[in-house]
């Protein structure tokens, strides 16, 4: 029954009101109920069902009732289960009983009392279960600020009327901000009692003059002059009683109970939200949270609703807060482009990662890409970490747990920036930086200020290991060295100081590919009037616009352009998936292994379709399919029947595209039109000839085969890889083998008929961006006849090609 009323019908399948799930069909909504969420979910609800029904709602004691006394007074009536007072919402509690007659005996009394005062008893509401999605309602949340500055906006004048209007309206007011101001001084006042000298610093949102009002409140508990307190109290009895002279403190303080130099993180964290909870007023839901990469307690403070969180271990945190404070105070354009950036991305759900952990983009992340794309416009808006470094003093000098982090303490000490660009031409060349910029071959380090070829960062990690393992022969022990390798990933953005951290580790390739596509949009529409101009009938233009998030439905793909596409398949540079001796050769080639990578893709793609889909090659192909795919010398045949060296593909794959979008290479102003030639193109062609369109036929000399098939190979190959893995239990491959989808590819040759016309298609590969890009484009070029058809096959290769190509890059070395 329950069932019946979790699943309902819709348009495009059904949808679980339990889970708040969608499901596109019959299948997928059995695999769904029998699936672990499903029955977790059912589990939960019906043991608060039966909680509720074993429950009965208290009120009208005194506060000073205690939860033992409740106990002991409904013990009479039957076994107490659990007893949940809040005092803090209205003096209630909830008195759960073991057995449903508990319940029953308590209401069937007609009068209750505990210290003279007559309390009221009755059953417990029964609410419906609903799970809670937090992010649909934070979202939520963020279209009630887009409608309350909807009116503002639209009235604005101009952009960058618009883009201060949005700082003043979510900024972090002054108010709340001293009110921060005195939390952090109470909290002061008590932690100074239990580690004298102690310093509670803030960092993070709350004081790098980015915050909102929402924004969580990051604390950093410094015991590095209690730690020196601690040893002079273990000195002579002479030197502690000077020592103690000075302030009349002794050393009679919970020091006496902990050695502050062996106590371990761990021990110290649970000690700090021991006195969170009992010596702080205000203080709940304290939480340790031990598995986090730096990790801290949690809390909550009840009069201002404020969540924070105090760390031990995060100096270089308070150091990147400084850094921050100094290039907000270096040029008045970076905080309006900060907030417009991230309101955007918390708009386009780019941002926002429930719970401080998630795939997402967080705001850190975020500002450290908008002072790199000012580190590299034109000129600079913002200096490189480096240069700051060579302008700060000597007293100055700062380096926390082996890192520099020397920069000078006062903007006066920066030269200003000869940059006059305003907010909105900024914005959009911001949009336009990362469009086009290479995310997985490169890694963004605002220290330089460049992008750095990811491929430096192997040989980095080779030497290190050599020298963990040397130092641990020498010692004849292991020991843990200072990880000096960032974690790569989709996208990789380095601390401007810690340069093992990757800011943006957690990103997941589809998060990092969300961004991408948005800033393409962006900028797109960042050259249109409605962008520039205001409108003079209210309608909603400039930011509006561009905050207004996508809609959901059946015309999404018409409007972000993907409906009407060109047929063409993407195949990104994944490093992870690399064989080591692939990556020892794209690391020798440094900054030009972008054609090495080009090569290796484009005979896989000639593997994939002749030896596992089984395509017939044209003449043109024929001559280059031979050779071992690993140590290939030559790239697969062009559409005019030549051979591509690694040279030729390094200077043919034009595709109009600046390769990292830098400002530098001549970015055009915002509601410019886009110049008909790129940078990237050959330099010997004459400046006035224009580029053919890509959807206008293969380009002489780039790699491309004609190939045919006969057979219907995309049609039901799930269900018959299900039926071959049944009948090879004890010797099947694996499930994404090449070995596993060729015999997939020969049942359906055997068993199916041919297709009434045989496709004979075009496949053209090209480097986007030229030598400045690791993403490969596959463009497929229709037939004149069975075009459908094609379609069909090609929404197949969307999917199955990269994870082949994949495969076979893998197993290749």
């Amino acid at each position: 029954m329950e069932l019946e009323v979790d699943i309902i019908t819709t348009p495009k399948g059904f949808h679980c009101n339990l889970c708040n799930t969608d499901v596109p069909n019959k299948p997928s909504l059995d695999e769904h109920v029998k699936g672990r969420k499903h029955k977790t979910l059912t589990d939960v609800r019906a043991t608060r069902k039966a909680q509720e029904e074993r429950s009965v709602f208290v009120s009208g004691f005194e506060k000073d009732v205690s939860q033992t006394q409740l106990t002991e007074y409904f013990q009479r009536f039957g076994d107490v289960a659990n007893v949940i007072i809040d005092k803090d919402k209205g003096v209630y509690a909830i008195v759960q009983f073991s057995e449903i007659e508990g319940q029953l005996t308590a209401l069937s009394q007609l009068v209750h009392e505990i210290n003279g005062r007559r309390l009221r008893v009755k059953p417990r509401e029964k609410k419906g279960f609903k799970l809670i999605n937090k992010k649909k309602t934070d979202f939520e949340n963020l279209q009630e600020v887009l409608e309350r500055l909807r009116p503002v906006l639209v009235q604005a004048e101009t952009v960058n009327e618009q883009m201060q209007c949005v700082v003043e309206r979510i900024q972090l007011s002054e108010n709340k901000r001293k009110a921060r101001e005195l939390l952090v001084q109470l909290i002061q006042e008590v932690f100074t009692e239990f580690f004298p000298d102690s310093q509670i610093l803030s960092f993070g949102s709350s004081v790098n003059t980015f915050g909102i009002h929402s924004c969580d409140l990051d604390l950093f508990l410094d015991l590095d002059n209690t730690k020196t307190f601690q040893a002079r109290a273990k000195c002579p009895t002479e030197l502690v009683a000077e020592a103690s002279s000075d302030d009349g403190r002794s050393e009679d303080s919970i020091l006496s109970d902990i050695d502050l130099s062996t106590a371990s993180p761990a021990e110290l964290l649970e000690l700090v939200a021991a006195i969170l909870k009992k010596c702080v007023p205000g203080v709940n839901k304290v939480q340790v949270v031990a598995s986090a990469r730096l990790p801290v307690v949690k809390f909550h403070y009840h009069q201002l609703d404020l969540q924070g969180d105090i760390s031990i271990n995060n100096r270089l945190a308070v150091r990147n807060t400084r850094f921050l404070q100094l290039c907000s105070g270096l040029d008045a354009r970076l905080r309006p482009l900060v907030y417009t950036i991230r309101y955007w991305a918390r708009q386009k759900q780019l941002a926002g990662n429930v719970g401080g952990a998630g795939p997402l983009l967080n705001n850190y992340a975020l500002t450290l890409l908008v002072i790199f794309f000012l580190q590299n416009s034109d000129p600079p808006v913002l200096p490189t970490v480096d240069q700051l470094k060579d302008m700060a003093c000597e007293e100055e000098e700062c380096v926390i747990e082996g890192w520099d982090c020397t920069f000078p303490s006062q903007a006066i000490a920066v030269p200003p920036s000869k940059n006059e660009q305003d907010l909105c031409v900024l914005l959009a060349a911001f949009f336009s930086f990362y469009a086009t910029f290479d995310f997985a071959g490169n890694v963004i380090s605002l220290r330089e200020g460049r992008a750095l070829p990811i491929t430096s960062f192997l040989s980095q990690a080779r030497e290190e290991t050599q020298e963990e393992e040397e130092d641990a022969m020498e010692e004849e022990q292991p020991r843990q060295p200072h990880n000096q390798t960032p974690k790569l990933g989709p996208l990789n953005l380095l601390d401007p100081f810690e340069l093992s951290h990757n800011v943006a580790g957690n990103l997941s390739e589809r998060s990092q590919h969300n961004f991408q596509r948005e800033c393409q949009e962006a900028e797109k529409y960042c050259r249109s009037l409605q962008y520039l101009r205001k409108s003079t009938k209210g309608k909603p233009w400039g930011l509006v616009r561009l905050f207004t998030p996508h809609s959901d439905g059946p015309n999404r793909k018409k409007q972000d352009g993907s409906a009407d596409k060109e047929m063409s398949v993407s195949i990104p540079f994944k490093l992870a998936l690399l064989p080591e001796g692939l990556r020892n050769q794209l690391q020798q080639a440094g900054d030009g292994f972008r054609p090495l990578w080009f090569q290796r893709v484009c005979v896989a793609v000639v593997q994939v379709f002749q030896n596992v889909l089984k395509c017939s090659p044209g003449s043109s192909t024929e001559s280059v399919l031979s050779g071992d795919p690993c140590h290939a010398d030559v790239a697969p045949g062009s559409c005019d029947s030549m051979e591509a060296t690694s040279e030729e593909l390094n200077t043919s794959n034009d595709s109009g595209v600046a390769g990292q979008g830098s400002p530098r290479s001549g970015t055009a102003p915002a509601g410019s039109k886009r110049p008909l030639s790129s940078e990237s193109s050959d330099a010997s062609s004459p400046p006035q000839e224009k580029k053919p369109r890509l959807g206008s036929g293969p380009k002489p000399g780039a790699p491309c085969w004609t190939w045919t098939q006969t057979h219907a190979v995309w049609a039901g190959r799930r269900k018959v890889r299900r039926e071959l893995i049944k009948e090879t239990v004890d010797s099947r491959p694996e499930g994404s083998s090449t070995a596993l989808e060729t015999q997939v590819t020969d049942h359906i040759v055997e068993k199916e008929p041919q297709v009434k016309v045989p496709l004979v298609f075009t496949v053209q590969a090209r480097l986007v961006g030229g030598t400045q890009s690791t993403k490969v484009l596959l463009k497929i070029h229709p037939p004149s006849e069975g075009k459908e058809l094609l379609r069909d096959f090609f929404h197949f290769l969307e999917i199955f090609l990269p994870k082949m190509v994949d495969t076979l890059m893998e197993k290749s070395m």
